[in-house]
Order: structure tokens, then C-alpha cells, then sequence
């Protein structure tokens, strides 16, 4: 009996050592891409998925399974179990290929993703809390080209950005009574973008312009969770699930500063345009629906819609030779997002390990969110496959190790095209904390 007390006491001292230090890690954690559509707006936004859903391609709304954390639907958090606490943490990485008018490049990243758990408080009543990502900015490219007909001297436009978003919650699920469920996550937003455009000439050619884009993020973000669940037949469930997300301005002022030097007196001037509350969230809404065959056979479906396009984003002009930077309406479109997906598993009660195995599978299409140069941004396809394994020992037989590779498409029209394959791994601790040993 002391020894399973003292296994206990030691395994939660180490799942709360290793929460903190991957929270620590998530929120020093830099850039995951290095795409140069992340120059525009928040930059890349993340997927959010976790290690159990990002195999059906982040297949989310209608999941309901006591063994894992979703996130996306915060009404879920209700069906954790009373005798557990849940720890989920993933790394990624990725290889992209771009190809742009006949010229390919690649480029790796790898990323600590997210951490999250959760844990039943009160009967009907479940706990969340974790670290996720909501944007990435990482690029660095130049192009160049010959000056009129000087064919002696050439400029050459740097491009490069860093940064990006991420998100702390605290969420809660509860249900009111059996076939309902309700949840919400508070969320504190933090993260900064740092942009810039450097010119210069070969040949110190009279002036050149630079310009240095930022911002700073802190505040907050709130997401309501529904879901409802009941019986097709005896062993069948249908689930339907729902979340909203509130779009709201976000308390920032992004600022651009503009540096023309002349190259041949040295003298610079710089001229800072600030953008008082020129950032803001969108409204999200989104929902899907799961059937779900004894635990053995899922499939569903998931629809959303992001209102970027009732958003404005700051922006630099000249006209009649005179800079401002402004808020423009014509810089994002509304995001509509399908993900169709499933997983199977042979025999979930079973005590052979491969009838146990949970395979997934799932894909994704999703409508740009930018309007670049006029024209419509990249638009996405997104295909995924994993497996979920559960690790078993003497003390633990509900802990899951989570494996995926998903292949994202990325083009537009007369655009760069991005080619990316990514590997996600999570690892899901599933331990039995709160039981309450019986000594005779």
C-alpha cells in the first residue's frame, strides 16, 4: 500500500514537473514555419488540433472521449473521467517544399507544439488548462532586379519576420444533464510580429527606403463550447457539436517605421506611423457531427467559418508622394474551413496490443484569408494519417502515444506554392490520481 501511495505522490510531482517545464517551452518557443505567406496579417494560423486528432486532420467538434483533451470544443472537458488526470504534449516536425515560376526550395522546421490536460473537478464538471499556438511568422527571402537602364546597378528588397501568437486557457465543461454538455475557455493572447523590408542598391544608388513592422499582443480570447449527444441504436451514438468564438479588438497598436537613407551624405530620416487599436479577432463559428460504433468505429464531419472579412488590418500607402499607414477592410477574407475524417480500432477491450490500435484518417479544405496584390491568398488542401498506441505497464494501461503525418497544399493564383509533410508526435499520460485505496 505505501508503495502504490509513494508511485502516486512521485508520478504527479512528475507530470506537474513536466507540464510547467512544456508550458515554460511553448511559450519561449519560436517560429514553426518559415513561409513567406506568414508576411501577412497574424501570420500562419495554427490548426490548434492536439496529438489524438490531428490523424483525421483536426477532426474535433463532435469527439467526446474521456481519455483524451480536446481543446477545440471545450464542451468535451464533461466527459473526463472522476479518477483521472490528463497531460498531452506535442512536438512536430516538418519539410516544405516551394515552388515559385519554376524555382523550388526546401526548408525544415521542427516545434514544440502544445501542452494541455485536464481533470474532472466536481461531478459533471471538467477542467482544462493548457499552452497552444494561434499564429506563426517566420521568413526570410530577396528578390532584385536591374534599375531602368542602368544595367550596372541593381536593388535588391529584403524580406524577413519573426514572431507570432500564442494562447494560455483555462476552461471548463459541464454537464447540466445527461445527453447536454456545455463549456467555455478563457484564453490569455500574448505574442508579438516583427516584419521588415530592407532596400538597398548595388552601386550605393541615391536613396533607399527600409520600412520595420511591429506589433505587441496581450489580451484576451473567449471560446463557448455545445455539445449533444444520444443513442441511434444500442451500440451507436450520434454527437453533434458547436463552438463560437468572439471577435473582438485586441488593445493593440501596431507602428511601421520608414527609414530613407541617402547612400551618398549618409544622412537618414525616420518617419513612425502608429496605429492606435488597429488589431481584432474574428468571430468563429463552428460545427460538426461524429458517430461513434461502440469506440471501435468513428467518422464525422466539421464545418467553419471565420469572419476575417468583417476584420481590417493596418496597412502603408503613398499617395501624391505622401506615406500614412491605415486600417483597411480589403486585407482579409472570411475563412471557410471543411474537415471530413475518422479513425478504427479493432477491439478496444482487447489485451493484444495491435487490436488496440486506433488508425485514423482525414482531410481538410480550406478557403484563403488574405487578399494579396488584389487577388485572392493560397488556398489550402490538407490530407493526414495516424496512429494512436496505447502503453501499457503495471501501473498505467490508458496512456496513449499519438503518431500522425499530414500533406498541406498551399497555392494560389500566379502565387508561390508551398508543398508541406509534416510529422506530429504526442504522447497523452493518463493516470489515475484522484482513487482511493481500500486497506482492510
Amino acid at each position: 500500500m505505501q508503495k502504490l501511495d509513494s508511485f502516486s505522490t512521485d508520478m504527479k510531482k512528475t507530470l506537474l514537473t513536466a507540464f510547467m517545464v512544456a508550458a515554460a517551452v511553448a511559450t519561449w518557443a519560436q517560429s514553426g514555419t518559415n513561409s513567406p505567406y506568414s508576411q501577412y496579417g497574424f501570420g500562419k494560423l495554427s490548426d490548434q488540433s492536439t496529438g489524438f486528432n490531428r490523424g483525421m486532420n483536426g477532426l474535433a467538434m463532435g469527439f467526446r472521449d474521456g481519455n483524451q483533451v480536446n481543446f477545440l470544443n471545450p464542451a468535451s472537458y464533461s466527459s473526463v473521467d472522476s479518477l483521472t488526470f490528463i497531460f498531452d504534449a506535442g512536438v512536430s516536425g516538418q519539410l516544405t517544399n516551394f515552388n515559385e515560376n519554376g524555382l523550388k526550395k526546401n526548408a525544415k522546421n521542427a516545434d514544440f507544439e502544445y501542452a494541455v490536460a485536464a481533470f474532472r473537478a466536481l461531478p459533471n464538471l471538467g477542467v482544462s488548462f493548457g499552452v497552444v499556438p494561434f499564429t506563426n511568422v517566420g521568413y526570410n527571402y530577396s528578390n532584385s532586379n536591374e534599375v531602368g537602364d542602368m544595367n550596372s546597378t541593381y536593388y535588391v528588397n529584403t524580406y524577413s519576420g519573426n514572431g507570432g501568437l500564442h494562447q494560455a486557457y483555462l476552461g471548463f465543461g459541464w454537464q447540466p444533464f445527461k445527453g447536454l454538455s456545455i463549456g467555455v475557455n478563457g484564453s490569455y493572447l500574448w505574442g508579438d510580429y516583427d516584419r521588415s523590408v530592407v532596400n538597398s542598391y548595388s552601386d550605393g544608388y541615391v536613396n533607399t527606403i527600409s520600412k520595420y513592422y511591429s506589433a505587441d499582443v496581450q489580451n484576451y480570447k473567449i471560446d463557448a463550447g455545445l455539445q449533444l449527444y444520444f443513442k441511434l441504436s444500442k451500440k451507436t451514438d450520434l454527437l453533434f457539436g458547436a463552438t463560437y468564438g468572439y471577435g473582438h479588438k485586441i488593445d493593440a497598436d501596431p507602428e511601421v517605421k520608414i527609414i530613407s537613407r541617402n547612400t551618398q551624405t549618409a544622412v537618414s530620416d525616420t518617419t513612425t506611423f502608429v496605429v492606435k487599436d488597429g488589431l481584432e479577432l474574428p468571430s468563429v463559428f463552428t460545427a460538426g457531427f461524429l458517430i461513434d460504433h461502440e469506440k471501435r468505429i468513428r467518422f464525422g464531419a466539421d464545418f467553419s467559418l471565420q469572419k476575417w472579412g468583417d476584420t481590417s488590418f493596418p496597412v502603408d500607402t503613398k499617395v501624391n508622394n505622401v506615406s500614412s499607414y491605415e486600417l483597411s477592410k480589403n486585407y482579409f477574407k472570411d475563412v471557410k474551413k471543411i474537415t471530413v475524417g475518422g479513425e478504427y480500432c479493432r477491439n478496444p477491450l482487447s489485451r493484444k496490443f495491435f487490436n488496440t490500435v486506433r488508425y485514423k484518417v482525414g482531410a481538410s479544405y480550406t478557403t484563403p484569408y488574405l487578399i494579396i496584390n488584389g487577388k485572392d491568398g493560397p488556398k489550402e488542401l490538407g490530407v493526414s494519417a495516424g496512429f494512436s498506441f496505447p502503453i501499457a505497464n503495471q501501473w498505467n494501461n490508458r496512456s496513449i502515444l499519438n503518431i500522425s503525418g499530414q500533406w498541406v497544399h498551399a497555392s494560389g493564383t500566379g502565387m508561390l506554392t508551398e508543398n508541406t509533410f509534416r510529422i506530429n508526435i504526442g504522447l497523452t499520460f493518463n493516470e489515475r490520481w484522484f482513487m482511493k485505496w481500500k486497506v482492510e
